[in-house]
């Protein structure tokens, strides 16, 4: 991605390579659950980004087998070090669907915030000029690796309102809790892992009301190039817990000056404004950083004190809830090269239930671990408001 302005581009990136080659599915690690929505939902994708660039899908990668053609990865993660993607043989964001970090901790949302003090516990190369640079258009908040330093973070929060605790390793709004005083922090902190706290960090940030949730991002497969801003919505889960329930986009045939040229609430243009400023300070600030799939959370909403606030929350470089629908406006962009702009959104529906029949199904079965869910995608016509 580029790093003087929004959009993609890396400044000397390789251009896109020309030629057959295979698209395979990378994980770094063993999937135990690879009959999920999740691991069955990544290789569709995988396979729908091969069907984009015309290439031949080859499923899951072996690297013990001798591929006749090169390779197109599409992580299940991001890769979490140029070492790793230099095996592989990624060395820029037209190898990957997806994105490579410089450290494990840049993949994470410990980033967003700085550390309580500059002396605190962090992770080796750790970036204290990117909390700095940051500051403007993120929630009040810090990163901790410690328990005490934890504590102090949100001790400090506290005299604002009530504290919002994320564990790095948290997706989709779990591993969180709120603390609205003292007492409930403690505990909360206090029943943190050690191991867990000291290897991937916890994020303590103002905690918002009635929220809501930007999507911002921008999509790059091949010569193709779409940016796009919109809102998540949450749904129950098969227990009952609110969870990522889908996301509605508005998508740019473009860079993020084709996505700002469209007529926007003064709310959107604010969760725009900082996903740019967001993304421009990580390739600032962690050389090495290349994504061809960038997504940006921006939470917007009234702390307890009754200030409305907006802020990034954090990144990911990786597919995610919302590729389904950015794939799709994706190839209605290809089919149509004159269309400028279209709708596009992603559901997922629990408790089982048909699909419309537009729609692009990615997973409509039984999870073993959470039970019936429907994953699916649809496009439709962008209507001036």
């Amino acid at each position: 991605m580029k790093s003087g302005h929004p959009e993609t581009a890396q400044a000397g990136m390789a251009p896109p390579q020309h030629g057959p080659r295979i698209v395979v599915v990378y994980s770094q690690r063993p999937h135990g659950n690879p009959q999920g929505h999740e691991s069955t939902s990544q290789n569709r994708i995988a396979a729908r980004v091969a069907a984009l660039l015309g290439h031949a899908y080859g499923g899951e990668y072996d690297a013990a087998a001798q591929y006749d053609l090169p390779l197109y990865f599409v992580p299940r993660e991001t890769i979490p070090d140029a070492a790793q993607a230099a095996r592989l043989g990624v060395r820029s964001e037209h190898d990957l669907f997806g994105g490579v970090v410089p450290q494990p901790y840049v993949a994470s949302k410990v980033i967003t915030h700085p550390l309580p003090l500059a002396d605190c516990a962090a992770p080796p190369a750790w970036s204290h000029a990117f909390g700095q640079q940051v500051l403007g258009v993120v929630l009040p908040g810090y990163s901790a690796f410690s328990r005490e330093d934890a504590l102090r973070a949100g001790k400090a929060l506290l005299k604002q309102g009530a504290v919002r605790i994320k564990l790095a390793s948290g997706i989709g709004g779990s591993d969180q809790s709120v603390a609205a005083d003292l007492t409930a922090l403690e505990q909360q902190i206090g029943a943190l892992d050690d191991a867990q706290l000291r290897l991937g960090g916890v994020v303590l940030e103002r905690n918002l009301n009635d929220v809501v949730t930007h999507s911002v991002g921008q999509v790059r497969i091949g010569r193709q190039l779409a940016s796009y801003c919109g809102i998540q919505h949450v749904t129950h889960n098969n227990a009952g817990q609110e969870v990522y329930g889908g996301s509605d986009l508005l998508v740019a045939n473009g860079d993020f000056e084709a996505l700002l040229a469209l007529p926007h609430a003064p709310e959107v243009s604010t969760a725009v404004a900082q996903a740019c400023a967001y993304h421009r300070a990580a390739l600032a600030c962690f050389p090495g950083l290349m994504a061809s799939r960038c997504n940006y959370d921006v939470a917007q909403g009234t702390d307890d004190s009754g200030v409305w606030r907006s802020g990034v929350l954090e990144q990911s470089w990786r597919i995610g809830g919302a590729t389904g629908a950015e794939l799709a406006a994706l190839a209605a962009f290809q089919s149509d090269p004159g269309l400028r702009v279209v709708r596009a959104c992603t559901t997922e529906l629990y408790g089982g239930g048909a699909p419309p029949p537009d729609a692009e199904v990615y997973f409509n079965g039984i999870d073993p671990h959470v039970g019936a869910i429907t994953k699916y995608t649809r496009t439709m016509p962008y209507a001036h408001p």
